[in-house]
C-alpha cells in the first residue's frame, strides 16, 4: 500500500512544531520539542526523530509516512543542511546536514529548505497559488522571506540559497541597518518590526503631533499598535502604512520585471494590514511597473492558517 501521510517539521529559533499531514493538507496529530536545549546537531536530532516516530506509532500510522519535509533558518535545499543559523545554539557558525541525520534515525527520505521557501511550496500545493507555475510568496513577519517559483520550480540558485528578496536595498541613501549587516533592505523597511521602527522615527520627527500611539509609553511600539491606531483613524499610523506599502509596490515592481509572475502572494502578520497596506502598495505598483507587465500580477493573501502554515509548508516538500 503507497504512503498516504507525511510530516511536516517547523523548526524556529526556539521551538520545532511537527504535524501528520495528508494529501488535502490536513493537519491530523502534532506535537513540539525545543529547538535550542541542545549540544549538537545530532542531538536534535535524535530528539526530533524519537518525537516524530512517536506521534506516528501512538497514531497507528508506522509503515504509511512518504517522507519527512523541514523549513528551517537557513535551510538549504541543495544540500539539505542548515548553514550558520546564528540564533540556534548548535547551528550557528557551521554546517548542520540535518536531512541525512533525520534520515538515518528515521529510515525516511527528509527534505528541507528555508522557512519561506516551504511557504512556498504550501501555498503551491495547498493553497491560492495551486496550479500556478510562476508566483513569488512573500512573508511579511518579524523579517521579510521570500519564494519565487518559476516554471513550476522553486528558484534556489546555484548553491541554495538564492531568493533573499527581503534583503534587495531599496534604500541606498542613509539607508537603516539591517541584521544580514548591509543598510537599506527590504526586511529593514516592509517588516513587522520595520513598521514599528518607522513610526517611532514619524512621532520623533513631529513631536507636536497628535497621535495615540503616543499614549504607548510603557513597552515598546509594534506594529500591532499602528494597525489598531489605524483602525481608530489616526493620521499618523496611516501615514506609516502607506510609506511601506509604497516600498513594498515599487520594490515588487522590480520583482515583476524579472519574473513576470502570475500573482505576488502575501503571508505573516502584516500582510493581516488590510487596506492600510494593499491600498498604498497597489497604487505604487500601478504608478511604476513597467507598461509591459502592467495589470499582469495579482497581489493575493495567503489561504494558508497562520498557526498551521509553516507545518503544511514543510509538509508540501515531503509530497515531492
Amino acid at each position: 500500500m503507497s504512503a498516504l501521510y507525511v510530516v511536516g517539521v517547523d523548526m524556529g529559533a526556539t521551538n520545532t512544531a511537527f504535524g501528520i499531514v495528508d494529501a488535502r493538507g490536513t493537519i491530523l496529530f502534532q506535537d513540539n520539542i525545543p529547538t535550542g536545549n541542545y549540544s549538537t546537531g545530532e542531538e536534535y536530532a535524535k530528539v526530533l526523530s524519537t518525537a516524530i516516530k512517536g506521534l506516528v506509532t501512538k497514531n497507528n500510522l508506522n509503515g504509511e509516512i512518504k517522507a519527512i519535509g523541514i523549513g528551517a533558518p537557513n535551510g538549504n535545499m541543495h544540500a539539505g543542511a542548515i548553514e550558520n543559523a546564528v540564533n540556534i545554539s548548535w547551528a550557528n557558525g557551521i554546517v548542520v546536514p540535518l536531512a541525512k541525520m533525520i534520515t538515518e534515525e528515521t529510515d525516511l527520505p527528509c527534505r528541507l529548505t528555508n522557512d519561506a521557501n516551504a511557504a512556498a511550496f504550501g501555498e503551491m500545493v495547498y493553497g491560492v497559488a495551486k496550479g500556478m507555475k510562476d508566483f513569488i510568496m512573500i512573508t511579511l513577519g518579524t523579517g521579510v522571506g521570500s519564494g519565487i517559483v518559476a516554471n513550476g520550480s522553486l528558484v534556489i540558485g546555484h548553491d541554495g540559497m538564492a531568493g533573499e528578496l527581503g534583503h534587495m536595498i531599496v534604500v541606498r541613501r542613509n539607508g537603516r541597518p539591517c541584521g544580514c549587516g548591509r543598510n537599506g533592505c527590504l526586511e529593514a523597511y516592509a517588516s513587522a518590526t520595520g513598521v514599528a521602527r518607522t513610526a517611532r522615527e514619524y512621532l520623533e520627527l513631529n513631536p507636536g503631533r497628535y497621535s495615540l500611539l503616543r499614549e504607548i509609553v510603557h513597552r515598546p511600539l509594534t506594529s500591532k499598535d499602528v494597525f489598531e491606531a489605524a483602525e481608530k483613524r489616526d493620521e499618523l499610523a496611516i501615514e506609516v502604512f502607506n510609506f511601506t506599502g509604497k516600498i513594498l509596490g515599487e520594490t515588487f515592481c522590480d520583482f515583476i520585471t524579472f519574473s513576470s509572475p502570475q500573482a505576488i502572494i502575501l503571508f505573516g502578520g502584516l500582510s493581516h494590514a488590510s487596506d492600510y497596506l494593499l491600498d498604498p502598495l497597489q497604487k505604487a505598483i500601478d504608478d511604476n511597473v513597467m507598461k509591459a507587465f502592467a495589470g499582469k500580477t495579482r497581489i493575493l493573501l495567503s489561504q494558508l492558517k497562520g498557526a498551521e502554515a509553516a507545518i503544511l509548508g514543510a509538509s508540501a516538500l515531503a509530497w515531492e
